[in-house]
């Protein structure tokens, strides 16, 4: 298999400068050739002597129509390189991506201009949740003046909730600190969520669990009882359109809770609950187990689905 590593983003949100950074590294410094496929070309050019020295060849593929498993074929067995890096063009819709069977994505990666993020989020939004969605890291560089990164965090995670989001300004990596702009108080006993809470702690939890560990939560959730799923417990969640109204997901976590049983598929629930940090397999690891103390039948909410967008 020929590995691939693709990077995305509209033009000049730093894709140039990612890569060549990249290439400056001692860790790359490695034996073959890398092939860098050029979807657009920015302000910024790579450097002949960088290019020289890491053993890397350019080919520019200039139009979508061209950017085709047979094209690339051609530009491998030109080339015949051992890795191949693809900027690609931001105006592209990745969601038509093809590359040759061979060729496996080791690596994809999102750049986004955190200044102008706002704006393509607003305008480009389909463009750009086709590019975060499968993309393992999401760097947003030129954050100098961004007040609001949380609202940036919330808007890749309810596309990408795995993703890893780090967020740049001119003096490096920002350390960010979100715990005083959450919707609701950590430090009362029972933390209840509203639509809007739910949606945020769903997210949060998966990067700061050691904020919720030991609290209480209270929530209204549908009941979801996946097949595989062993005695006494089950999954309360909400819907939510993370993107547009036909890219819905279910956000919820395993839940203790004795009398799951009894429980019917999609009713609606209050649960108060305590959260802890456990092993279980669909995690693939650790992550948030809720303890069930009290599971009640209500009425659906108002609004049943929770909107991202």
């Amino acid at each position: 298999m020929k590995p691939v590593y693709m990077i995305n983003g509209f033009l000049e949100s730093g894709k140039t400068e990612f890569i060549t950074f990249t290439l400056e590294q001692p860790y790359f410094q490695i034996k073959g050739k890398t092939l860098i496929i050029l979807c657009e070309e920015g302000e910024n050019e790579y450097d002949s002597k960088l290019l020289a020295k890491s053993r890397s060849v350019i080919e520019v593929i200039e139009d979508e129509e061209d950017f085709t498993p047979a094209k690339l074929m051609e530009l491998e067995k030109k080339h015949k390189p051992e890795r191949i890096v693809i900027e690609y063009n931001g105006m592209w819709n990745f969601k038509n991506v093809k590359l040759p069977w061979h060729w496996k994505i080791e690596q994809q990666i999102t750049m986004i201009d955190g200044s102008t993020f706002p704006m393509y989020y607003t305008n480009m939004r389909s463009l750009l949740a086709e590019m975060i969605r499968k993309s393992e890291m999401i760097i947003f560089n030129r954050c100098d003046g961004v007040e609001d990164l949380n609202s940036y965090k919330r808007n890749v995670k309810a596309v990408n909730p795995g993703a890893e989001i780090i967020f740049e300004n001119e003096d490096g990596e920002i350390d960010e600190i979100f715990e005083d702009d959450l919707p609701y108080d950590l430090n009362q006993d029972i933390i209840v969520l509203d639509n809007e809470g739910y949606g945020i702690w769903y997210l949060d939890s998966m990067d700061h669990l050691e904020r919720y560990i030991g609290k209480k939560l209270q929530f209204v959730a549908m009941v979801l009882k996946p097949e595989d799923f062993p005695k006494g417990y089950f999954v309360p969640g909400r819907m939510a359109m993370t993107c547009c109204a036909d890219d819905m997901a279910f956000l919820g976590y395993a839940c203790e809770f004795p009398g799951a049983e009894s429980l019917k598929q999609k009713e609606w629930v209050k649960v108060t609950a305590t959260v802890t940090k456990e092993y279980w397999a669909d995690y693939k690891g650790e992550g948030p187990m809720l303890h069930a103390i009290s599971v009640e039948k209500t009425k659906a909410p108002k609004e049943e689905i929770i909107n991202f967008t």
